[in-house]
Formats: C-alpha cells, structure tokens, sequence
C-alpha cells in the first residue's frame, strides 16, 4: 500500500493567513496540519507516501515536512501545477502509484478515528473503493453520498443544490488500481476540475465493488478560522500532555495541563490549561486563558488572551482587553493604546503590525 497526501490549492478560505504560506502547514496545538495526517497514514502501516504540493506553497512544505525521517516514513513530492481536481491530482501522482492500493487524504482533515480499522476491512473485502462518511448540517458544502441498506454507495454527488442525504464525504479514500481507468473515463466537471466523485460513480457505474463506513468520532475540515479554533480546542482536550520545560518566576501559576517549551520564560503570569506555549517565547504580565496555542518565539506583553492562536514570532504588547477567538499570523505586530473596549476579536496575517489607537 502506498498514500497520497493533497497538499496543493490556494487555501482562499484561510487568507490572509495563507497568502503568504500553506493552509495545510498552519498549526492546530502547535503541529502543522498535514503532520497529523502524515502521522495517521504512517500508523497504519504504510511508509511510502507522496505529498501533492503546488506551485505557490510546494517549497515550504517540503522544507518544514522534509523527506519524512520524522515520521518514519519515505515521503515523494509531486507538484501539481495547477489545483485542477482531486482526480486529476491522483492522474498525476499515477508514475509513483503504480499499480499498487492507496490511500488518499486530504491534508487540511483531521478525524478522531485510526484508519487501520477501515484500512483492514478495504483490504479484506478487496474493494475498489472505500470511503468515508459523516453526517453534516449543511451537506450541500461537500460531495454528497446516496447509500443503500447493505452499506454500498449508490449515488456521489459535488455539492449538490438538493442533497440526496446528509452524509458527506470525509477527506480520506481507499482505491485499488482500478481508480485509474475510472479516472481516464471522466470529463471535467463544470468547475473545470476532474471530480473525484464523479471517478468513484464511475466505479459504480461499472458495477465495481464501491463501499462507505461512517465515522464515529470527531471529523474537522480545517479550511477556516472557526474550523482551525475549534480543531485548536479538540486536539489540546484530547492529545495535550503537561510538560514545563520553561522558565516560570515566582510570580507565575500554571493550572490544568500545560506545556511550555525549553527557551521560554513566564514573568508574573498565570496560565490556565489546556494550554501549549513552544520554545524561545516571552510572556510578561499576561493571563493565558483554556485553549490556546502559542507558537515558537512569540513575544507576549500585557496581554489577556484565550481560545486563540498564535503564531511563530507574533508579537502582542499592551493589549489591555481580553483577546478571544483570534488567530495572528507569523511575525505580526500587535499593540493598542489603554482604555479600549472589552473584547477585541482579530484574524491577522503573517507579517502584519497592527496599532489600536
């Protein structure tokens, strides 16, 4: 078995936090997206994985991810030159694919499930394909599955306008080879893109052996600023472990589970978990409230934050209102005068400097 990892696209739905960088390299708890993706495949068994990058974002994946020696695993990079579909993206990745099952996986989707259960029951049942569902709200933003009473798919569907169900499709597939001729069969979409769905109907069509499970836990496309928040809080109440490696005075308090990374120093502040802070940050007089994420060499000064993210070398002085519900980009400036309102809200990019006067 082998995987392919998407990594591609434009990320518009994160901007502007990725106008300058991947969505799939932003972090959640510290850890670039498309890690924990890497970290699941890898889990399962399989080693041999190639990342699908673009153009605009290819060379600082590959720089952060490298060639997989963290993982264990043995990572290819395949450039897509353009974000022409998900099929087309397996169309492309065919020279290091093979003939061989794969697994593909979106990088900015994260799910509480291990894929060695649905790994070993496509392997079994020597499917064509095997994909995944979870029933959504709003079904009309995902490719939509009809299945029947025996769990075989019946009908796909791209963001239809009247859903034939409420179960979308989760970022992550399992395909023989025969994906590959499905793919050759299909025209573009009216997008202008090769849709996956539509190479998994073909599949149907032909009466090849096309089943789905639905997930039980918890399942989050990352692509916007509520989504990454809220995939922020799931992973630090699940996954977070104390570890203060840092530097506290003895007028800073820690409560529940936080880590602090080796190089930081915490001067007269209280943090209350679950909380990550990495390595070489600053903290002076500030309250770090649940759910936060503050990256390497962050500089925070009088500052009241919670259920937030910060990224590498941001830098916050004299934010005398609480922040909430906020991500700042890499590098942004952040800094006010007193006596401002209650509650400030922000979405910054990397190399912003902002001042609230």
């Amino acid at each position: 078995m082998k995987a392919i990892i998407l990594s591609g696209g434009k990320g518009t739905r994160l901007r502007p936090l990725t106008y300058t960088g991947a969505k799939q390299l932003v972090p959640v708890a510290n850890k670039p997206i498309l890690w924990y993706g890497i970290e699941a495949i890898v889990a399962t068994g399989i080693t041999d994985i190639g990342i699908i990058i673009s153009p605009e974002t290819g060379e600082e994946v590959k720089a952060k991810t490298g060639d997989g020696d963290r993982f264990g695993a043995r990572i290819t990079y395949i450039l897509q030159e353009q974000p022409a579909g998900l099929a087309h993206a397996v169309k492309i990745a065919r020279p290091f694919l093979g003939d061989t099952p794969f697994v593909m996986y979106l990088g900015d989707n994260l799910i509480q499930n291990e894929l060695g259960e649905f790994l070993n029951h496509f392997k079994e049942q020597q499917m064509d394909s095997l994909i995944l569902l979870r029933p959504v709200a709003n079904p009309s933003a995902f490719g939509v599955a009809q299945i029947d009473e025996q769990g075989r798919v019946v009908h796909l569907v791209e963001k239809p306008k009247v859903p034939p169900s409420n179960l979308a499709l989760v970022g992550i597939y399992f395909f023989a080879n025969t994906i590959h001729a499905a793919i050759d069969r299909i025209q573009p979409s009216a997008r202008g893109e090769l849709e996956i769905t539509d190479a998994i109907q073909d599949l149907i069509d032909h009466k090849q052996h096309v089943e789905a499970r639905q997930i039980e836990g918890w399942w989050l496309d990352t692509g916007k600023k509520d989504d990454l928040l809220e995939a922020n809080q799931i992973i630090l109440d699940t996954c977070l472990k104390s570890d203060l490696c840092g530097e506290l005075d003895a007028q800073s308090q820690v409560f529940g589970r936080v880590q602090i990374g080796t190089g930081s120093k915490l001067i007269n502040c209280s943090v209350r978990g679950p909380v990550t802070i990495g390595k070489d940050c600053h903290l002076e007089n500030c309250f770090i409230g649940p759910y936060s994420s503050i990256a390497d060499q962050v500089t925070l000064i009088d500052v009241d934050l919670e259920h937030s993210v910060i990224l590498r070398g941001a830098k916050v002085i004299g934010i005398h209102q609480r922040i909430v519900d906020s991500v700042i980009g890499q590098r942004a400036h952040l800094k006010t005068a007193p006596q401002r309102p209650k509650a400030l809200r922000f979405m910054i990019g990397d190399d912003c400097q902002i001042e609230l006067a």
